[in-house]
């Protein structure tokens, strides 16, 4: 894919792409998410790679914060509405643009991220509208290996895979 090239940041959605999309709620009204472990080495890929992870999420939630700081994503950003508002911040704040970015997304709040960026990247079972958006639909759903999939993509086409098999494996 010839517009992986060019990314410098990979922005992902939490609830659908990094989980399954599933909320579990005990007793208690705590929240659980389960987050698959082959997205979070993805994640990790990306890093040693020097392209940058950011979550932008709508919801607020424990579990998240915690899983991005296991990942160590700087750039978190949660209990967001307008999802342009810190993304037009980390475009600034990294001195990049639209070119040089890529989001994963699953339902219609992605939609206006996934058309601004230049690689829109839908997971499996998103909605049909965000699939339609995307340039590259994963064939992992959400929460089950799609991030994963989207940076061996990514790393693949910017020729950095084989280092990140050197170092890991």
């Amino acid at each position: 894919m010839e517009k992986a090239k060019d990314v410098k940041l990979v922005i992902l959605d939490v609830d659908g792409v990094m989980t399954d999309g599933r909320i579990v709620i005990d007793d208690n009204g705590l929240e659980q998410r389960n987050f698959d472990i082959k997205d979070g080495l993805g994640v990790v890929a990306l890093q040693m790679s020097g392209v940058e992870v950011a979550i932008i999420t709508s919801k607020k939630s424990g579990s998240v914060r915690h899983r991005a700081e296991e990942l160590k994503i700087k750039r978190f950003h949660e209990g967001i509405r307008k999802k342009t508002e810190p993304y037009e911040q980390m475009l600034a704040e990294m001195g990049i643009g639209d070119a040089q970015v890529a989001y994963v997304g699953d339902d219609l709040v992605d939609l206006s991220m996934m058309k601004r960026v230049a690689l829109p990247i839908a997971v499996a079972d998103a909605v049909d509208e965000v699939r339609e958006a995307a340039a590259y639909v994963t064939r992992a759903p959400g929460g089950r290996g799609a991030v994963r999939e989207a940076a061996e993509m990514i790393l693949k086409a910017q020729g950095k895979w084989d280092a990140i098999l050197a170092k890991i494996g």
